[in-house]
């Protein structure tokens, strides 16, 4: 760990999941470095969220790294594909959707991961879910465990015993019902968060894709109206 107070990279996508994690951080005692990153995305409006998220949840630094996944494309947020809409919870259990960005999660740990080794310091923090995750390989415990292992070979501050790496997940096991509870207990201000995959050139949610879907479900099941207003009316 390091020394005074400990540091941690948060990875800041700007949506509702990330900000609760930052949240989660700062409560845990950390100085919180977010980490977010300009990869060709069309629902780039999360920048603007996640530049929002970090100032208003006491982020020590701020940094967006740029990557262009448009490069390879092979998913509907980084390529010329329609963002599916209006899936039913069937539809979004059975497989993985052209939503699914390859490698993402793999090449975003591996920046926080060199990050943190320039702070000296060994936490990061992702907000990946397996419950409510729409069937995203990069979600799942097994494979934030494998990252873990991977990289705690992969640096020399491990390999020289200074660094022995932490990858935090604190809502893998919460429903997106819960995430939100949680966010609000800890004064997430869910209305500088955006979630959509194909919001409009303002940043209105469609509220038609799978993660608007989710979203709108997890304040439904809290009693609660999602603070954003979307571009479609709301079901």
């Amino acid at each position: 760990m390091c020394s005074q107070r400990s540091k941690a990279v948060v990875l800041l996508s700007g949506g509702l999941d990330s900000a609760t994690v930052l949240a989660i951080a700062k409560t845990a005692g950390y100085d919180v470095y977010a980490l977010s990153f300009a990869y060709g995305q069309r629902h780039s409006w999360e920048l603007e969220c996640a530049r929002m998220v970090a100032r208003a949840g006491g982020a020590k630094e701020h940094r967006i790294a740029s990557i262009d996944l448009r490069a390879f494309g092979g998913s509907a947020l980084t390529t010329e594909i329609d963002v599916p809409k209006g899936r039913s919870a069937e539809e979004m259990s059975g497989g993985i959707p052209i939503t699914y960005v390859p490698a993402r999660n793999t090449i975003f740990l591996s920046f926080a991961l060199a990050w943190a080794e320039v702070l000296g310091c060994s936490d990061i923090f992702i907000g990946v879910n397996a419950l409510d995750y729409s069937g995203y390989p990069d979600c799942r415990p097994e494979f934030i465990e494998a990252f873990e292992r991977m990289a705690n070979l992969a640096t020399k501050a491990g390999v020289e015993g200074r660094q022995a790496l932490k990858i935090h997940a604190p809502l893998m096991s919460l429903t997106k019902a819960e995430i939100i509870r949680k966010g609000l207990e800890l004064g997430v201000d869910y209305s500088l968060t955006s979630s959509c995959y194909d919001p409009s050139p303002a940043g209105l949610p469609c509220g038609g894709c799978d993660s608007c879907i989710l979203r709108q479900k997890g304040f439904r099941e809290n009693g609660l109206t999602d603070p954003l207003q979307y571009s479609v009316a709301r079901s």
